[in-house]
């Protein structure tokens, strides 16, 4: 049910959104799930992806590797993750866009901005939430 009357609920207008987002839009987008450890160490769900992550994927056909992330694409949505290629038919090596979403951020790369972002958003979910 839709609580909020200046959001829309429309599939046509919310695929538009994600779809013609801009950079920073795609940046909170691209973000995936903290391992169960990360979850109950910082007391936070899930963070927006980036470089020199290490993650695991969950879904598909490379279900169950580890890595550390080589890029985020922010105009394809996707990662690429060290180790995780496929054979060109001339045989070069090109790395596999994986959908951020189905991955699960093993240990965090954090600087100074990270660990205040972190800090704020466990804050906000400790704090409880009243509804009228």
């Amino acid at each position: 049910m839709k609580f909020n009357p200046a959001v829309t609920s429309s599939r046509r207008k919310n695929r538009k959104a994600h779809f013609t987002s801009h950079s920073e839009e795609r940046r909170k987008l691209m973000s995936a799930n903290l391992s169960k450890e990360l979850q109950a160490r910082h007391g936070v769900r899930s963070m927006p992806i980036r470089k020199d992550d290490e993650v695991m994927i969950t879904r598909g056909f490379y279900k169950a590797r580890e890595g550390k992330i080589i890029t985020c694409f922010r105009k394809k949505m996707v990662v690429h993750i060290e180790r995780i290629t496929r054979e060109k038919v001339n045989g070069a090596q090109v790395p596999v866009g994986i959908q951020p979403s189905n991955v699960v951020i093993t240990k965090l790369k954090l600087d100074k901005d990270r660990k205040k972002k972190l800090e704020a958003k466990s804050k906000k979910k400790r704090r409880p939430q009243m509804r009228p």
